[in-house]
């Protein structure tokens, strides 16, 4: 099973699609909260290169990107690959 991570905010209408498109595709996810909890947020930064937007999404290690980033992988098919690439 793919391991996803998701840095979130409690208020984010982005992040409610990106956790509706994961558990319609079967994914379970770990949210963090980067709104209550500030050394979250450093990593966040640190993980995505800067990036401060969210949601921020890790699929078994890579970072997808953002929503836009999550629904274009499941398009085009990367995030099935990302996800089957458990253990390598």
């Amino acid at each position: 099973m793919a391991t996803v991570e998701m840095f979130t905010t409690a208020v984010c209408p982005y992040c409610v699609a990106a956790k509706n498109l994961l558990k319609q595709k079967g994914f379970d996810y770990t949210e963090i909260r980067i709104d209550t909890d500030p050394l979250r947020r450093d990593e966040m930064l640190s993980r995505t290169g800067g990036r401060r937007s969210v949601p921020q999404i890790f699929v078994n290690g890579i970072h997808v990107g953002g929503f836009e980033d999550l629904v274009a992988a499941d398009r085009s098919g990367k995030l099935a690959e990302i996800a089957a690439s458990v253990g390598d």
